[in-house]
């Protein structure tokens, strides 16, 4: 459980940095390497941990995934490149 909400802040805290960088830039290209890096960063590595099937892995993997689903959620895709009309 704790290190659940460990992977689950510790991905939201990886989306600021790249979401406000991402954005700083005002290019379509530098949005687009975003999304494409959140996502392989909370799905990708969450599927690979929880495949691990190690104690540690399994709750660590499980709060990338919750942190990418939940950010996406909050924000409207905003945050994680699933809605890339609210960025023109």
């Amino acid at each position: 459980m704790g290190l659940a909400i460990a992977g689950m802040f510790g991905f939201l805290m990886v989306n600021l940095v790249v979401a406000l960088v991402a954005i700083s830039m005002e290019s379509t290209v530098a949005l687009g390497v975003a999304a494409g890096f959140l996502a392989l960063l909370g799905l990708g590595a969450g599927v690979v941990l929880v495949v691990l099937r190690k104690s540690w892995s399994i709750g660590l993997g499980l709060g990338l995934m919750i942190g990418w689903g939940l950010s996406s959620i909050v924000t409207a895709g905003f945050c994680t490149g699933l809605n890339p009309a609210l960025y023109t």
